[in-house]
Formats: structure tokens, C-alpha cells, sequence
């Protein structure tokens, strides 16, 4: 197990209920944030992997900035702050079960042993640099061995036509998921010539060329923002998911950031050496 241990005494100390004030002023001594910060404590769920302890969900929030804290609290007040593993299963289910496929992008077989969960940002140069070694790269060296899916983060305050990208994406995966992935290399292609300005007009007129979509209903579908709520809820996936940046990259169930091609397959190798030594 990786972990840090913390002993709170007044948090549970043999009570039935948890005290979430007595909790909140533990952490913020604990964290010692100097600026406004707000706490959204959750209420305690089962946490089988670790015997008498629940999870905790602790969402902090300060202006525009937020976080999403995970905290293992016994009945005893004991606190585990960290990562709780255990020999013989995954250790990184936690992050599988958070993570969210359902009506996502992707491409490659459904049965392949190695799942990346990728969150882009359609206007992030690194993600632009990322795309060709989870497009072209992988399929190429590892045929069949690789299912890739694309779940929407949009970095606002660094990208201004992100989101209206990200919306945009989401109309053509509506009117057909295979269509989106030339969308999607389409975008990374032309990134340096977009504009909040001019996203609008292009993204219509690569609608109305051959392999596009629908370029009337795509249209419709952008200026009610119909595909909204869907980037929002990827938005939100990713906070849970203590996204820090794009691309985040889940292998497996393994966070790690944006990677050079050739770290992308050695990750990738090292994972399927792993599985082949488990049969």
C-alpha cells in the first residue's frame, strides 16, 4: 500500500455519524491553504479494498480553480490520504470505475487488452503533438491490441474556441461516431488556423466536403449547442479524475500525462508484457 496516515481522533471515535465540520477543520489545518477555499465534503462510502475504512469525496474549490480529494477514514479516526493497492488486483480501479466509455468516441477492437481513455482539448498544441502516435502509431504497431477513446476537456481559460470545438465534435459524433474521428484529425490539422472567429464557418464548410456530415443539421446542432450538456459532463468526469492538464492519458486505468511517441509505445509494451505474465 502507498499512503500517508493521518489520526484524527475527533472525526468518528467510535460515533455513528461522521462529522464532516470536524472533518473540514482537520484538512484545512492539515492542507494549510492561505486564500479562500471552499470544502464540499461527501457523505462516507463502503471501501472494501481497505477493511474498516469508507471513502471520503472531498471537493475543494477557490475562484475559478478546483480539486477533487480522496481520503480512507476508519471509524477510529484514522485518515489514509493517498493510494490504497493491494497484490493481485488493479491498481487503478479506482480511476476505471470513474471513468465513464459509455457514448464516447473511439476506435480500435472492443476486445482489446489495452483501453486508453484519452481527455483532449481540440485547441491544445500538446494534444495536437499527441494525436498522430494514438492515431497512426499504435494501430500500426500493436494491430488489434489497442482500443482508444476520446472524452472531452476543454481548458477555457487558456483556449478560447475549445469548448465551442469540443460541442461541435460532439454534433458530428451524434450523426455518425466513425465521422468523428476525421473531425477530429481534420481540427488538430488545421488548429494553427482557427479562430474563435472563423471556427464556425470552417468546421461547416469541412461538414459539406466529401466524408463530412450533414452540414445543415451539424449547423443546428452547434448554434442550440444541443451536444452541450455531453462536454459538460466529460468536464466533470475529469475534475472527479484530478485532471491537472491535456492530454491525460488512462492506460489501463493509469493516469499519466501527454507522452513522446516513443514513451507512448513502451508504456503501451510494458502493459502487455504485464498482462501476458499474469495467464
Amino acid at each position: 500500500m502507498k499512503f500517508r496516515l493521518l489520526l484524527f481522533s475527533a472525526v468518528l471515535a467510535h460515533a455513528q455519524s461522521f462529522d464532516k465540520a470536524a472533518f473540514e477543520k482537520y484538512l484545512r489545518h492539515v492542507n494549510l491553504y492561505l486564500g479562500e477555499v471552499t470544502y464540499k465534503i461527501d457523505d462516507p462510502k463502503p471501501f472494501p479494498a481497505l477493511a474498516g475504512f469508507s471513502e471520503v469525496d472531498v471537493h475543494i474549490s477557490s475562484g475559478q480553480s478546483s480539486k477533487d480529494e480522496v481520503y480512507y477514514v476508519s471509524k477510529d479516526g484514522t485518515i489514509v490520504d493517498g493510494n490504497v493497492y493491494k497484490i493481485g488486483a488493479n491498481p487503478f480501479q479506482a480511476n476505471l470505475d470513474k471513468l465513464n466509455t459509455r457514448n464516447a468516441p473511439s476506435f480500435g477492437p472492443a476486445d482489446a487488452p489495452v483501453t486508453i481513455v484519452e481527455f483532449g482539448d481540440l485547441q491544445c498544441p500538446d494534444c495536437k503533438m499527441e494525436a498522430p502516435a494514438l492515431r497512426q502509431m499504435l494501430p500500426q504497431l500493436f494491430p488489434g491490441k489497442v482500443r482508444v477513446f476520446f472524452k472531452d476537456y476543454p481548458l477555457e481559460s487558456l483556449h478560447p474556441w475549445a469548448r465551442s470545438a469540443a460541442i461541435a465534435g460532439r454534433c458530428v459524433y451524434r450523426q455518425n461516431p466513425q465521422t468523428f474521428w476525421k473531425f477530429y484529425d481534420w481540427i488538430y490539422d488545421q488548429q494553427e488556423q482557427l479562430t474563435t472567429d472563423n471556427l464556425h464557418e470552417k468546421i461547416l464548410a469541412w461538414a459539406g466536403a466529401p466524408g463530412g456530415v450533414d452540414a445543415i443539421q451539424l449547423g443546428r446542432c452547434m448554434d442550440t449547442k444541443a451536444s452541450e450538456p455531453e462536454v459538460n459532463q466529460s468536464i466533470a468526469e475529469g475534475r472527479m479524475l484530478q485532471l491537472r492538464g491535456t492530454p491525460t492519458l488512462f492506460i489501463n486505468g493509469r493516469k499519466i500525462g501527454g507522452l513522446e511517441a516513443g514513451t507512448l509505445q513502451k508504456v503501451i509494451q510494458n502493459e502487455l508484457d504485464y498482462l501476458a505474465g499474469r495467464k
